[in-house]
């Protein structure tokens, strides 16, 4: 059984979470985002110690076999925060960096990332880590968890809208995506479509690193690993990822 256990009470495990095979699991693009930094940042993680994670196997507990991070936010108790963002998981790392900023009192939880090394997934094991993240969310006294989930699959079709593309569902009645799945299992509820919940934009020179790949042609491009296609101009030498994200609402009460 995994275990999840805070960077603040295994400061030892930070290290490894941010190299080797947890770090390349991840496209190279993916960790391009700028707003990124408000919470991963050395300096900025230091305040979320209580709610960044590294997972480990009770066997080998020096070890880190996956990470976890969410981020704490104030959510209805603000005139501007009677619904989750369409900036999905940049805006509610905005909204929690403003939070901490202005020493307000978060009442809410929003997962960040739940990664695995491959060997330990499957057999539920991601569904321990979100009910566990859940637990932990109560223990700390917050009201909500919410989460921007990245749906694993959808880059399988990068030119199928999100909307159609959340609305599958299988004979059981159950989202198509096997890591929504997981979530409505668990106990979650989608809300919304988050459309531009990350954006992570470059010259064509670094899109070609970021990507591996040589863009030849303006237009929407399909990359490897990204939900939907790349904004690509040539002649503005830019290109612009938007991705959407799926909000889904769990119950902590």
């Amino acid at each position: 059984m995994l275990e999840l256990v805070t960077l603040r009470a295994r400061p030892d495990l930070r290290p490894q979470l941010f190299a080797g095979a947890l770090e390349s699991l991840w496209p190279e693009f993916m960790q391009r985002d700028p707003t990124a930094m408000l919470y991963f940042a050395d300096a900025h993680l230091d305040c979320y110690l209580d709610t960044a994670f590294a997972i480990i196997d009770p066997v080998a507990p020096d070890a880190a076999v996956g990470r976890a991070f969410a981020v704490p936010f104030v959510f209805e108790d603000l005139p501007d925060r009677t619904e989750l963002p369409d900036a999905g998981w940049d805006g509610v790392i905005r909204w929690a960096h403003r939070d901490r900023t202005l020493g307000r009192t978060a009442n809410a939880l929003s997962a960040l990332e739940i990664t695995l090394l491959p060997e330990r997934r499957g057999q539920g094991a991601s569904r321990v880590i979100l009910d566990a993240m859940r637990d932990h969310a109560r223990s700390l006294g917050y009201r909500h968890m919410f989460a921007p989930v990245r749906p694993t699959a959808k880059h399988l079709e990068p030119f199928t809208p999100i909307g159609d593309y959340v609305r599958r569902r299988t004979v059981e009645g159950l989202p198509t995506d096997p890591w929504l799945r997981v979530h409505v299992r668990a106990g979650g509820d989608i809300v919304k479509v988050a459309p531009a919940s990350m954006v992570i934009a470059g010259s064509i020179a670094e899109w070609s690193r970021w990507a591996s790949m040589r863009f030849t042609a303006s237009g929407q491009i399909a990359v490897p690993g990204a939900l939907v296609p790349v904004h690509v101009s040539l002649g503005q030498d830019h290109a612009v990822y938007v991705e959407p994200n799926v909000w889904v609402r769990h119950s902590i009460g």
